[in-house]
């Protein structure tokens, strides 16, 4: 044992590579939550727009599973999808896009529902 370990047991036990262990007891890390509550979790950011996105190729029911706040149809030998998304939304549904792998032909803002 190594002198000074007795005073704090948590350094006596073996350690897992990837685990850090505090050494003294009731050490916290003070860290703020990712979001904020929000009072009204149903409504849309004002910023919100109808958007079309164009993708190549008939994706099926799994791939078209990525995207569950979309609607789709298909068109020929594309696919789309329209929908009601805000700014953070859509880099999702983008970044969904590009991590699938699929050939992003058009994004366009539709003009709002009357």
């Amino acid at each position: 044992m190594i002198e000074g370990r007795e005073k704090f047991p948590a350094l006596n036990q073996p350690q897992h590579p990837y685990r850090l262990r505090a050494a003294r007891r009731g050490h916290q890390i003070q860290a703020m939550r990712t979001h904020l509550p929000v009072p009204d979790h149903c409504r849309m950011d004002a910023a919100s727009a109808r958007y079309l996105i164009r993708i190549n190729g008939c994706l099926g029911a799994t791939l078209l599973s990525a995207f569950p706040s979309m609607s789709w149809r298909r068109q020929g030998a594309e696919t789309v999808l329209t929908g009601v998304l805000d700014r953070p939304g859509l880099y999702g549904v983008l970044a969904e896009i590009e991590a699938l792998g699929l050939d992003l032909l058009e994004v366009r803002q539709l003009p709002p529902e009357q």
